[in-house]
């Protein structure tokens, strides 16, 4: 009976340390361990290199929250979020978090919920460097188009610009980028910071045109309904605001392509 007693006051204890609660980010954020999904293509936001390490923005904005959240380094799992598959990955638990220059809209907000935003920027367009017709949305009429699946960037162009525009879908950016310096798409459309890292690593070959013609807020997804969760990832994001690590970051993984490095979000989706 008293070792019966003892277990039960084991028990009771460890659950109210929250080491027992899985149904919540920061119930899993308990046992040290949290799997972040991030893009694996993208240079200066998120890119895993040959040798296996992850670098970029996202990344490091995601050791940061994880840190805060009470998990180090060495208890995050990385996990590939491919465009297409990020609310399914929140909804069938894949991951814990998606921070994978995941942009917040209504139609992802009725799947998942985000915390942020975290980064702000707006639609361009990279073109090969000797192209002189393309200089933005509105001249790419009959020409290819590239985006990846999941991605609303080549349809708001479809849709807003240039209805004769055809759409190409890859799987990565890196492979839009490849199609384009080939010659098989005529132009990459995505977030204008996502285009210049890949500008910045092939000055001979590529090209941004135009001027930004959309705003993009990059959140963070967590499960929809866990309100606590997003109320943690909140005050990590602005926590690394204030604390200037935020725009060091930036400095360190984008400032180097000569993207001029805005001013900080607010936060607006809240609990």
């Amino acid at each position: 009976m008293r070792r019966a007693a003892l277990l039960t006051a084991v028990a009771v204890l460890a659950t109210a340390c929250g080491s027992g609660d899985t149904s919540t980010v920061i119930g899993r954020a308990d046992s040290g361990k949290l799997t972040i999904g991030i893009r694996y293509d993208q240079p200066g936001l998120s890119e895993r290199r040959l040798d296996g390490r992850f670098v970029g923005f996202d990344v490091d904005v995601a050791k940061y929250v994880a840190n805060e959240l009470g998990v180090q380094d060495s208890g995050i799992t990385f996990k590939e979020a491919r465009g297409a598959a990020r609310e399914s990955m929140l909804q069938n638990g894949e991951a814990d978090l998606i921070i994978a220059s995941y942009s917040i809209t209504d139609a992802r907000k009725e799947k998942v919920a985000f915390a942020g935003p975290y980064f702000e920027t707006g639609q361009g367009m990279l073109v090969r460097f000797t192209e002189a017709s393309i200089q933005g949305p509105e001249t790419l009429n009959g020409r290819k188009l590239c985006s990846v699946k999941g991605s609303t960037s080549a349809q708001k162009v479809k849709t807003d610009y240039s209805q004769g525009t055809q759409l190409i879908e890859y799987g990565q950016y890196s492979d839009c980028v490849i199609a384009l310096m080939a010659g098989n798409v005529d132009a990459v459309s995505t977030d204008e910071v996502i285009l210049a890292g890949f500008a910045a690593e092939n000055p001979e070959l590529l090209k941004l045109v135009g001027k930004p013609f959309s705003k993009e807020r990059y959140g963070i997804g967590v499960p929809k309904g866990d309100g606590k969760s997003r109320d943690a990832v909140n005050e990590a994001i602005e926590k690394m605001i204030s604390s200037g690590e935020w725009k060091r970051a930036l400095e360190r993984n984008v400032g180097p392509s000569g993207y001029e490095i805005p001013q900080p979000p607010q936060i607006t989706e809240k609990s």
